[in-house]
């Protein structure tokens, strides 16, 4: 049976860099829990005159390197093992990205579609109103996640505004509407990042980007933006899906096309001159490149081991099982693991940040030539440290962060 809890995979893969570093078993310790989890049952009164309450957790791992910094998600599978899996992964991938922040991550249990306007502003009040006393501007600064966006990160910082006179009120929050200090380029940062590393890595397999052919699974912002990038590279996108399935035109998709396809109609499904597929066919359609962007847990093995694709680049969280990942290593696929492949966002969002505090703000083309240097070098130095130890981009990736985060925690004494 397949490993396909998060939380256990993450730690595995921590105490294995913990012994392969030669550090001491406390580490591991610190590291295979958040320092703190907080849980709240936030009440919502509903347009019917129901009060609903919906629960919601707040992770946070590690802080040793800077405050804790994560997104909030509203999702209704959400639950607190997986909140803290992503809790763990912000701090490593804040650490391979070498931003000076820690690690965390929140949840709502709600599918936020069945929510009027009126109950979601309630919802985003709510969590503040429960975890104000957590988040502040050199403690914990939060961002969207699943199904969250700016609106509701203005709302949140609106109502923190309400319950504390802090002159930094703007840098508490990332992720927000121009108009309240967000910065240029975050809305499109991940799917970026996703796609300055998968043209990397196909440089490094001996690929050239413009004649290789992408399968993207999933089609949300990070999907989107990720081949919207790609194809202004001129990189063929050849099929894409969502959750009502997929579409496949052999010679390349027209993005922007599709882009205002999904528009007018909620999904990719009956774009014009294109052949229907699903999510799993996707996977394993004769490609140079697939690209899961939709969910945790969906390289299994058996995908795996159908996959046709020589790199895969994790835009999603957690989309590669154990098994999957060591049947891609047998059959010598590269695999580019999430936590080198998908921190854009929360670069851009570290920017967004550093502007609000010093309350100067850089033009789109500075945060995206910014944002294109640390993908690629943070790219570069794990796949070396690969390469140089023998071992796959995921365990590279895994020791890189590990280190940094440990000499922090043995430098301010935590061990």
């Amino acid at each position: 049976m397949e490993s396909t809890n998060l939380l256990r995979n993450t730690q595995e893969e921590l105490r294995q860099a913990v012994a392969a570093l030669g550090l001491p078993d406390e580490v591991y310790d610190i590291l295979a829990e958040p320092r703190r989890m907080l849980e709240a049952h936030l009440l919502v009164r509903r347009d019917d005159g129901r009060t609903v309450r919906y629960p919601a957790w707040r992770a946070h791992h590690n802080n040793a390197r800077g405050p804790y910094k994560g997104g909030i998600r509203f999702h209704p599978g959400v639950n607190a093992d997986e909140v803290k899996a992503l809790a763990v992964w912000m701090t490593l991938k804040n650490a391979v990205i070498d931003i000076p922040m820690g690690g965390a991550k929140a949840g709502v249990a709600v599918d936020p579609s069945d929510l009027s306007p009126r109950e979601l502003e309630t919802l985003a009040r709510e969590f503040i109103r429960e975890f104000a006393s957590f988040i502040g501007v050199d403690r914990d600064v939060p961002a969207p996640d699943v199904n969250t966006n700016e609106q509701i990160m203005a709302w949140m910082m609106d109502e923190y505004a309400r319950m504390h006179d802090d002159a930094d009120i703007f840098a508490i929050f990332t992720g927000k509407p121009l108009a309240l200090g967000g910065s240029q380029d975050r809305l499109e940062a991940t799917g970026q990042g996703v796609a300055i590393v998968a043209e990397a890595a196909m440089r490094r397999r001996g690929l050239a980007p413009r004649a290789a052919r992408v399968a993207i699974q999933g089609f949300g912002n990070v999907g989107t933006h990720t081949a919207r990038y790609l194809a202004g590279r001129g990189i063929a996108v050849v099929a894409v899906s969502d959750v009502r399935g997929g579409i496949l035109h052999p010679r390349g998709l027209d993005v922007e096309a599709l882009v205002a396809h999904v528009r007018r109609t909620g999904s990719v499904v009956d774009f014009p001159g294109t052949t229907p597929l699903t999510n799993e066919e996707l996977l394993t359609l004769d490609v140079d490149v697939v690209i899961p962007a939709a969910l945790e847990n969906q390289v299994t093995e058996s995908v795996a081991g159908a996959m046709r694709a020589t790199v895969v680049v994790e835009a999603a969280n957690g989309p590669t099982t154990p098994e999957g990942q060591a049947e891609l290593d047998r059959r010598g696929v590269l695999v580019v693991p999430d936590i080198v492949a998908n921190p854009g966002g929360v670069y851009v969002s570290y920017l967004e940040w550093v502007q609000n505090r010093h309350g100067y703000y850089w033009p789109r083309e500075d945060v995206a030539g910014r944002l294109a240097a640390a993908m690629e070098r943070a790219f570069d130095t794990v796949y070396e440290l690969a390469q140089e130890h023998g071992t796959n981009l995921r365990q590279a990736a895994y020791r890189l962060a590990v280190g940094k985060v440990a000499e922090a925690m043995r430098l301010r004494g935590w061990y």
